[in-house]
């Protein structure tokens, strides 16, 4: 069954729009723990708009005990203070994106050329020894794949946005298509298979049934808007049944 981590991101914006610490993030890391999912997501940006640094190190605390069945999955764009975030919070896994410091959101995967590969290579040489997992987030396209493989990262992330906009639209078989070809392709080269960006209750279970052997999905926005209807804790259990292939 394909493991779900849980982004806090929402929740930290949530709380940075007030100065009392409400809600706290660290409470909605231990209520996802104990919902059932699978570890926790974190991408804290430059601007610190949602998650922070003191965040990260505050998560990484607070599940230690529960580690390292239950994951630390740290996402971000990797410049020097990203690297020493994770040196400090030795996360399970890393997740690298390419966005911009003033990007609105990751919606766009790595392609490696040749300033991409030196970035990424950097960022491998002092990831590695860490010994967490090094995952790089890509568009839906099976060439995409073996650039991944071949500069040495462990796995990909394969970027859902574009297959839950077709979701919506009412057509989503070419996307749909895509990412179980990109799976595949990453499944033949020995790559870990991660999904994420947009994923719902609606969208998610036909994807989980196209995607057979995925590792992981991470999952937050559509997660924390869910949860101010359903409550933290039965949402969590409703996207890990979903991921199940339940209703």
């Amino acid at each position: 069954m394909p493991r779900l981590s849980v982004n806090l991101n929402k929740i930290a914006l949530l709380r940075n729009s007030r100065r009392t610490g409400v809600p706290d993030v660290l409470r909605f890391g231990r209520i996802a723990h104990d919902a059932g999912a699978d570890g926790l997501t974190a991408h804290p940006r430059p601007d610190e708009r949602h998650i922070r640094r003191t965040d990260v190190l505050g998560l990484a605390e607070l599940i230690r005990p529960w580690r390292p069945s239950f994951e630390l999955n740290l996402e971000g764009y990797p410049d020097r203070r990203f690297l020493d975030i994770v040196a400090e919070a030795r996360p399970e896994q890393c997740t690298l994106v390419p966005d911009s410091p003033d990007a609105f959101t990751s919606e766009e995967g790595w392609k490696l050329d040749a300033a991409q590969r030196r970035l990424v290579d950097t960022a491998l040489n002092e990831l590695k020894p860490l010994g967490c997992r090094v995952i790089l987030f890509i568009d839906p396209d099976p060439a995409a794949v073996a650039p991944v493989h071949n500069i040495g990262a462990d796995g990909i992330e394969i970027y859902t946005g574009s297959y839950a906009a077709a979701f919506r639209a009412g057509h989503p078989q070419a996307l749909m298509q895509a990412c179980a070809a990109t799976a595949a392709r990453a499944a033949e080269l020995g790559l870990v298979v991660n999904i994420g960006h947009d994923l719902n209750l609606d969208n998610l279970p036909a994807l989980t049934a196209a995607l057979p052997g995925f590792a992981e999905a991470s999952i937050g926005h559509e997660l924390t808007a869910d949860a101010l209807v359903m409550g933290f804790a039965a949402t969590v259990r409703a996207y890990k049944a979903a991921l199940g292939g339940s209703a």
